[in-house]
């Protein structure tokens, strides 16, 4: 090897640890790579080009007319918002001059930090999230609070599990028996024989913390920035790790003999009292998910504000009688218009401040009635009540979509 390549070649392969950090965290690929040429030209690279997917990196990089071509691996991916946040910002800080060494040292630093919150914490949120959520969407006072242990007995294990490194798929499933299996028995145990539609929200709340809003998210992203390979390969990580939830709901609702939940009942009149309680229940249910991703409390608050107005949006339009998937798409809007006025200020990764405000827009009933109706091989059924939950779901994501390409001109135009 040339000695102009060897310092070339270290200097990419920092480039490519730094990129599989970022991709593990859960960033987006679009993000990855313009971060990624801001290193690349503080390194002194004249020249990057780089190929990203959620398994694995390859990047050429050019200098003085040498060219070198190096790959890695990125591993279990997973997601950590403080970690997004730190390598953004060692991205936005670098100035010319950098030093691969200061850089790796750096790197060491962020991917050796302990995670911002505890076991005992990240269970009391999810128990707070799934109490927030039951109490939403009409689930009752049994209903709720069985909700409410189940979910946080339910990502205790996940997080003890993770810990571990158990596989994420096999982990899913099994979350899913346990905290679905867990909230049956209580509300069994108090005699509850036929589950009525507070029960099967308070089913579907028990394992909202399985829901893989960032993967989901992040891959329609990239696939509006034409990253078809990273959006791909995680959008079907998502969908896998979304069925895998669904393989463990389905025998805890065949075992426990569920039936279909009746239709949720009409919209009332708005009540002020009606309007403050879901308020406080979607600040409390943001402000959990805020923390299960791992942001730090000022950023947590910022997502727990952004989950109120949000979900308050679309609430209050589905009371007007706007349908449910409309609906959701503005409460998703108003949450992306929101992140853009704050994130600059938090100096917070806007999918940190979104993803984490949206997950309580989740259209639970409809989720449970496809599990039941597929148990009982009623396909259509199924299908209908699927793609319910299919187009409030796109909403979601569709609203982060359109509030980017309101509010940041490269979203408007071909890169």
């Amino acid at each position: 090897m040339t000695a102009p390549q060897a310092p070339l070649t270290g200097s990419l392969d920092v480039l490519l640890r730094f990129g599989a950090l970022m991709l593990r965290a859960g960033d987006t690929a679009f993000r990855v790579r313009d971060a990624m040429r801001r290193l690349a030209q503080a390194l002194g690279i004249e020249r990057l080009e780089v190929e990203l997917s959620t398994v694995g990196l390859s990047a050429t990089a050019w200098t003085g007319g040498k060219a070198t071509t190096l790959s890695r691996e990125i591993g279990p991916p997973g997601v950590d918002a403080s970690k997004i946040a730190a390598l953004e910002s060692l991205s936005l800080r670098a100035a010319s001059g950098l030093d691969t060494v200061k850089l790796e040292t750096e790197l060491d630093r962020i991917e050796k930090a302990a995670p911002l919150h505890g076991l005992l914490p990240v269970a009391l949120s999810m128990a707070v999230a799934s109490t927030a959520f039951s109490y939403l969407n009409g689930g009752d006072l049994l209903a709720t609070g069985a909700a409410a242990v189940s979910g946080g007995i339910g990502q205790a294990a996940r997080t003890l599990l993770s810990r571990q490194g158990f596989n994420q798929f096999a982990m899913t499933a099994l979350c899913a028996v346990l905290a679905s299996g867990l909230y049956c028995l209580i509300v069994i145990g108090f005699g509850v024989r036929t589950f009525a539609f507070a029960h099967a929200i308070g089913f579907i709340s028990s394992v909202l913390f399985l829901v893989p809003g960032f993967p989901l998210v992040a891959a329609l992203l990239d696939l509006t920035q034409h990253q078809t390979r990273a959006g791909m390969t995680r959008l079907f990580y998502g969908v896998l790790l979304t069925l895998s939830a669904a393989c463990g709901m389905s025998v805890v609702a065949m075992l426990a003999g569920l039936a279909p939940a009746p239709a949720a009942p009409p919209p009332g009149a708005i009540e002020p009292l009606t309007v403050l309680g879901r308020a406080l229940a979607c600040f409390a249910g943001g402000y959990g998910y805020g923390i299960l991703f791992n942001n730090p409390h000022r950023t947590v608050l910022a997502v727990a504000l952004l989950s109120m107005v949000g979900n308050e949006v679309r609430l209050g339009l589905h009371d007007l009688g706007l349908a449910l998937p409309q609906a959701t798409f503005f409460g998703a809007l108003a949450v992306g218009l929101g992140a853009s006025l704050l994130r600059g200020r938090l100096h917070a990764p806007r999918i940190a401040l979104t993803v984490p405000s949206i997950i309580m827009m989740t259209p639970g009933l409809f989720a449970f009635q496809t599990i039941v109706f597929l148990n009982q091989g009623k396909s259509l059924s199924a299908v209908e009540a699927a793609a319910t939950c299919g187009f409030a779901v796109g909403g979601m994501a569709m609203g982060l979509v359109a509030s980017r390409f309101l509010t940041e001109r490269q979203w408007r135009y071909e890169r």
